[in-house]
């Protein structure tokens, strides 16, 4: 399994468990994107700094690895409320 698709599955297991967690639906949405994106970002910077992928290449990951989570998490607010 690629690196990309275990960051995107911890990303659907982070957001099922929040919206599971937490009684408020907008709440857990707000803290998800939060915390989501303090991962993907530092996810970004290990590719960079450590792994050596350059700035370009590790961009166009990071917004498939923050964004499709993300997108998901605001659709699925949109309908449960």
């Amino acid at each position: 399994m690629s690196h990309t698709a275990i960051m995107l599955a911890i990303g659907l297991a982070l957001l099922i468990g929040l919206r599971l967690a937490v009684s408020d639906a907008a709440r857990a949405t707000r803290l998800f994107l939060w915390l989501w994106l303090a991962v993907s970002i530092a996810n970004l910077l290990f590719g960079v700094l450590a792994a050596g992928y350059g700035w370009g290449e590790e961009a166009v990951v990071w917004l498939l690895v923050f964004g499709v989570p993300a997108a998901i998490a605001l659709a699925t607010r949109r309908v449960t409320r």
